[in-house]
């Protein structure tokens, strides 16, 4: 049996390159696009691979591209989602609220829309688990990342996401990679608007992308069909990073199927209390 995935942004780098993997492999793939583009146009010589236009922040386009996708593939056993969005660049209380929102809306809330649409139409596969929706996070799930508020909010509203479905859906797979430094069209912003509204990050940017620390293309598409292909029921949702993550490993599968809490948004040190030999008065001083 064959297997049938939904792309929506085909057109971003990551998923571009996932969507050539998969076509390249026998897989039907259908894939949302807003803007074309040489490496589009490559990959359209694929006659396993089915694309319809897109814009996320146009209701109307939303409803007409599902449509379409639900007539072409009435039956999906994978669901990816790859919108990513960093503008606008800049701290919070500096940039234009109207376009922080936007933000919030292509990388979190349409891409939600779409998925509420296409969600009744997932396929039981007997050549994989479950059917599988994956996400891409970003940055800033440990620490704040400061000039990027809107694009880190919704990528780690994802994952928490990802947590709410796979409770209340425990039949489909959902996971949320994080793919790390990639070199992608998505770093443009910081690299022309500079320290001024990027801050730090611009120096950093500038040397991940000169220099090797980036993601190879290739270790992501691995993550995300280990994600999918994997036996173990310890991956539902759960965020992992391609980069310091050691997925595909069995002893970490096995770890995941024990512990509930893995790789999930939780408070650090939330056990934690003061030492027995301090106690404190109703004055907050310590005795």
């Amino acid at each position: 049996m064959g297997k049938n995935a939904i792309v929506i942004s085909a057109s971003s780098d990551i998923a571009l390159a996932v969507s050539t993997d998969w076509c390249s492999n026998g897989w039907n793939v259908y894939g949302t696009y807003r803007n074309s583009s040489p490496s589009l146009e490559k990959v359209k010589s694929y006659q396993n691979l089915h694309l319809v236009h897109c814009d996320l922040l146009d209701n109307l386009s939303i409803e007409k591209a599902c449509d379409f996708l639900l007539k072409a593939c009435p039956r999906w056993d994978v669901l990816l989602f790859a919108p990513s969005r960093q503008e606008p660049v800049g701290s919070f209380h500096k940039v234009d609220f109207n376009e922080w929102e936007e933000g919030v809306q292509l990388n979190l809330l349409q891409p939600l829309r779409v998925l509420h649409r296409l969600l009744p139409s997932r396929n039981p596969n007997p050549e994989i688990p479950e059917p599988c929706v994956l996400f891409f996070s970003g940055g800033g799930t440990n620490n704040a990342v400061v000039h990027y508020s809107s694009y880190t909010l919704s990528k780690i509203a994802l994952i928490k996401m990802t947590e709410l479905l796979d409770a209340e859906l425990p039949e489909v797979r959902f996971v949320t990679i994080g793919p790390g430094w990639v070199k992608t069209k998505s770093h443009l912003p910081t690299l022309r608007l500079g320290p001024q509204w990027a801050g730090d990050n611009y120096q950093k940017t500038i040397e991940k992308l000169n220099g090797n620390e980036c993601t190879p293309m290739q270790k992501i598409i691995d993550c995300c069909n280990w994600a999918i292909f994997t036996s173990s029921k310890g991956v539902k949702g759960r965020n992992f990073s391609v980069v310091f993550d050691s997925w595909g490993k069995i002893a970490l599968e096995k770890e995941l199927e024990q512990d509930p809490n893995m790789y999930k948004l939780r408070r650090g040190k939330n056990s934690w209390q003061p030492e027995k030999s301090c106690s404190s008065n109703l004055n907050g001083s310590v005795k």
